[in-house]
């Protein structure tokens, strides 16, 4: 059983997703039209990205002191992302979108993630392009997004520095306006730009014609201070070609220069680059500083950007989740062909007998269901999360808020979880490969490598694991959290009153108390510091109930079909996995969650 079987279940038999077509906005489409669409994007993927994922990480980007150079072929599957539609899938009709349900297009985009991931990095530019439909103004929008969503130009986000990494409150690029005040232009208050930002991703590359680089940086006050902490930060548009109110090319190159290329242990196929904005390689219209659009108001720059952090956050998870499997499905096929060692009977081991193949031996069927427990639990969860967001856009009244809340609560999860255990699939994966899975002639060394971004880019483990902690989980007065554990609960209700779930509903019904036991145990004191120690065991402990919740749901679905039938009886397996060999976990987790544990916090640097 492959990715598609495993995202049509999850997408029909589980989500029921066709339901979505009974709304308005949905209402021209059908599953035909879903599955043309699931079938067109596994296409491109197989086609023009699966078969050159080792080359784009042998043939890193060059930068000739001009421009990047990518291989041939990333160029031409760039192309045919973009002549999909894909990057505006979810957009509407009257701006050249397909009005798709957001679950349907993270359906659609993991098939290229799981066949080059660092070839289909497409999510800055879409996210980027939907920042400004929700931010911008109307020429904004005409100009910059539109051009985005159509693949004629590409985006990016631009918000660390090289000596600020995640602490955006200490970045230090400064945006003045153009002249005696902020001179408006039609495209908004135009301001001049300098400082330099550090890890951007496809932040140079000949691609497109134009890169947006959507930055973060400080409006100085009159005397040329930089306001403190986050709440100064606003949000700017800065073409790397500056262009004209109709989207033309004006022929000027905007003061943005590439300062290097970032060389990284995986998504080599993906530029990542140190920019330079305002340091006059490219002087523009007399002045120095690298000319940019204000977005939104001043000072609103987070809440802006944000809107595409969390965004990219779901895509993040999904990406990891697209790695974790196909290690799994490379090390599934190597197991079944690979012969070694015999079987071990009443009397040891016969010599004179045929090798079986290694998937015959138990330890390796322990750690082929461990991945397929990870990665089909974590597709699980991010799907869910991207029926959320439909759910938040297009649901009536109570519906709406609360999936916007649960989202709140389940995105550092959906982002971090996958990026953790999926990472340790594809540990397995090159376990089950032995030695030869610690060489370059098979591909899951290569996910790996590209996997172990994901625990750091668009918020770390550790961010993400005090956000949750920190904020999420205490948010309007953890209102957020008990929707999660009325919904964790229903789901319990309903499988104890399934046969043969009801082992897995009690277990899952401990868990989740243990784990609420704990947020309100860290928080006892009401220290930040004592509660926040432990905030990545949290995160792992709360992960693990959210996952057992989804495989406990996706096993109910199993039943209503055919239990019997090989792929759910899969599908059983791996939910008996998790909760019999992972679900335990959370007791060491949740321990010194619980009692406020300082060993680490309180470690004297000396000593290390």
């Amino acid at each position: 059983m492959g990715l598609r079987a495993t995202l049509d279940f999850l997408l029909y038999d589980w989500l029921e997703v066709q339901a979505l077509n009974a709304r308005p906005r949905f209402a021209d489409h059908s599953r035909e039209t879903f599955d043309a669409v699931l079938d067109t994007c596994e296409r491109i993927a197989r086609e023009k990205y699966a078969p050159f994922n080792r080359t784009v990480d042998t043939e890193e980007p060059r930068f000739d002191g001009e421009k990047v150079i990518l291989p041939a072929c990333t160029h031409a599957a760039r192309l045919a992302y973009a002549e999909s539609g894909m990057l505006g899938a979810a957009q509407d009709y009257d701006i050249g979108g397909m009005q798709l349900p957001y679950v349907l297009e993270a359906a659609a985009n993991s098939f290229f993630a799981a066949a080059s991931v660092s070839i289909g990095s497409n999510m800055l530019t879409s996210g980027n392009a939907s920042a400004l439909m929700a931010h911008g103004s109307a020429l904004q929008k005409q100009v910059f997004a539109l051009n985005e969503f159509n693949g004629r130009w590409a985006g990016t986000m631009c918000l660390s520095e090289p000596q600020a990494g995640s602490s955006l409150s200490d970045i230090a690029t400064r945006a003045t306006p153009d002249g005696a005040g902020a001179q408006d232009d039609a495209l908004g208050p135009r301001f001049r730009l300098k400082g330099h930002k550090m890890w951007i991703s496809s932040g140079d590359h000949e691609l497109t014609e134009n890169i947006v680089h959507l930055v973060l940086a400080k409006i100085p006050d009159a005397e040329g201070r930089l306001p403190p902490g986050v709440k100064g930060i606003s949000l700017f548009i800065v073409p790397k070609h500056l262009v004209d109110t109709e989207g033309r090319l004006t022929g000027e190159r905007n003061d943005v220069a590439l300062a290097g290329l970032n060389h990284k242990l995986g998504w080599r196929g993906t530029t990542n680059t140190l920019l330079n904005f305002g340091e006059g390689r490219y002087p523009v219209r007399g002045a120095a500083g690298a000319i940019g659009y204000l977005v939104g108001a001043p000072g609103q720059g987070l809440q802006c950007m944000f809107h595409m952090m969390n965004e990219a956050r779901i895509a993040i998870g999904m990406a990891a989740t697209m790695l974790g499997l196909a290690g799994y499905y490379a090390s599934l096929d190597y197991a079944r062909e690979r012969p070694q060692g015999r079987p071990t009977g009443a009397g040891g081991k016969d010599v004179t007998r045929p090798q079986v193949r290694i998937i015959d031996h138990a330890d390796v069927r322990r750690m082929l269901l461990a991945q397929k427990s990870y990665g089909e639990g974590a597709l699980a969860l991010n799907l869910y999360c991207a029926r959320l967001v439909d759910e938040q856009h297009t649901g009536q009244g109570e519906a709406a808020d609360e999936a916007r809340l649960l989202l709140e609560v389940l995105t550092p999860i959906a982002k971090s979880w996958p990026s953790e255990f999926c990472l340790e699939a594809n540990s397995l994966a090159i376990q089950i490969h032995g030695g030869y899975g610690y060489t370059r002639d098979f591909q899951v060394e290569q996910y790996w490598r590209d996997n172990r971004l994901n625990m750091i880019h668009e918020g770390t483990h550790g961010i993400q694991a005090m956000d949750l902690l920190g904020r999420k989980v205490r948010m309007e007065g953890g209102r957020g959290l008990q929707l999660l554990a009325a919904r964790i609960e229903a789901g319990i209700a309903a499988a104890a009153a399934t046969p043969g779930l009801d082992a897995e509903a009690a277990a899952l019904a401990d868990a989740l108390q243990q784990a609420l036991g704990a947020t309100d145990a860290a928080w006892a004191t009401g220290e930040p510091g004592e509660a926040l120690a432990n905030a990545v065991p949290y995160m792992q402990a709360l992960g693990h109930v959210v996952l057992a919740w989804m495989w406990l749901d996706v096993a109910r679905a199993a039943l209503r079909g055919d239990g019997a039938q090989p792929a759910n009886a899969g599908r059983l397996a791996a939910a008996r996995y998790f909760f019999r060999y992972e679900l335990p976990r959370i007791g060491a987790w949740l321990k010194v969650v619980r009692e406020r544990d300082l060993t680490c916090a309180e470690m004297d640097e000396s000593g290390f």
